[in-house]
């Protein structure tokens, strides 16, 4: 069966690497450039056919890249007027930016449709709890369960609420913050007052009342509502005897959330007005990821290459199906991000060359050129290969 999730995996990748590739050849057709071969894969070819345009369609045995190879491309000395290298600056500019531009367009695509059919990141309420004192005792001997706040009907949280923030932090995985980090640092509060307070101690004690709730924004039926959101309070007691021979009377608290969760499915209208800055949180955060690379904040082993990639897919794939919908948008805009990077042998170094070519009005030697984007190829393909070995030996 995991044969199967592996084989979905890949075809997924190549779907990517398809639309990328696809994005050079439409643009590059639009501006009559001659076209030789669109590869999906390299290495020896499995499939290969040649169109009534003479462009060679193939499909090739590692499924690491892809490529669209124009006439004339890697030539130093091109006489023919149609050759690629002849052609002018902007033209090419706007070819080698196009990949990018179709990966982010897929994110762009493909995020709509995970908004509007599964949701995200948005919580919304879909049940609560009624925890009362007998609850508690079952999972606690000889406590009671107090509420501290009368929150009043209106400003409690309701089935069907859409959490938008809490505590001022809007909730939004990339320009936000996350809803179980808001959560979990709201229990982290709590748990700094978990401690053993004397029967006396009624001034300790009424220091709860201040975070046993907290404000939060939700939006019921198309409007915008304060509300506040609470923790039950678990009050234990305990009987001691202290040094001299006293018996004292303990008081234990902890806190309990009642509330269950799920990601808000969007309509089509708030899914195509949230997908485009949806997809640039995406990319938001592969750029994030990129710096605490670069900045050794991130280790290499927390990254890969297709064979992780891969891999990756076919774990969430086998996981849940439904994750391929997240998968797809955040690897295309992963693909967009790492194609438009100035590195030798991407797209963003190709961008780069033209620019300065159209700048000082004649081209960086071709020779020297090809000879960086060769080596860029090698050291990119053996980084890659690196960062695989290290994802899963680490």
């Amino acid at each position: 069966m995991i044969l199967l999730y592996i084989v979905l995996a890949i075809a997924i990748l190549l779907f990517m690497v398809l639309i990328h590739e696809f994005g050079h050849y439409v643009v590059g057709r639009m501006l009559n450039f001659k076209i030789t071969e669109f590869s999906i894969g390299f290495g020896k070819a499995i499939f290969s056919r040649k169109n009534k345009r003479g462009e060679i369609i193939s499909l090739r045995i590692f499924p690491l890249g892809g490529y669209c190879a124009f006439a004339g491309e890697d030539e130093t000395n091109v006489e023919k007027k149609d050759a690629f290298t002849n052609q002018k600056p902007w033209k090419r500019i706007l070819v080698f930016l196009a990949g990018v531009t179709f990966n982010f367009a897929a994110a762009v695509i493909f995020s709509l449709i995970l908004l509007c059919t599964v949701g995200y990141d948005i919580p919304q309420v879909s049940s609560l709890m009624k925890i009362d004192s007998s609850t508690i005792e079952n999972m606690v001997e000889g406590s009671v369960i107090t509420n501290l706040e009368n929150i009043p009907e209106e400003e409690r949280l309701q089935e069907n609420d859409i959490i938008i923030s809490i505590n001022g932090e809007k909730i939004d995985f990339a320009y936000g913050s996350n809803y179980n980090d808001l959560i979990n640092e709201e229990i982290d509060k709590l748990n700094n007052y978990l401690v053993t307070i004397r029967e006396n101690g009624e001034n300790e004690v009424e220091a709860f009342k201040n975070y046993s709730t907290f404000p939060a924004v939700v939006k019921r039926n198309g409007e915008y509502v304060n509300v506040q959101l609470g923790f039950y309070q678990v009050q234990v007691e305990s009987k001691t005897t202290n040094k001299e021979g006293e018996e004292e009377t303990n008081l234990v608290y902890s806190y309990y959330w009642n509330i269950n969760v799920q990601a808000y499915v969007h309509t089509f209208g708030e899914a195509l007005e949230r997908a485009v800055p949806f997809a640039f949180g995406l990319a938001w955060i592969v750029l994030k990821s990129l710096w605490l690379l670069i900045t050794f904040q991130l280790p290499l082993s927390s990254i890969g290459g297709p064979v992780t990639t891969i891999a990756t897919i076919a774990s969430y794939t086998q996981t849940n199906l439904s994750n391929i919908l997240i998968l797809i948008p955040l690897i295309s805009a992963n693909l967009a991000i790492f194609n438009a990077l100035p590195i030798p042998a991407l797209d963003g170094s190709h961008v780069l060359f033209t620019t300065i070519e159209a700048i000082r009005k004649k081209p960086i030697k071709r020779e020297t050129e090809n000879l960086i984007h060769t080596i860029g190829l090698f050291v990119l393909f053996g980084f890659v290969i690196l960062v695989d070995i290290l994802h899963f030996l680490l």
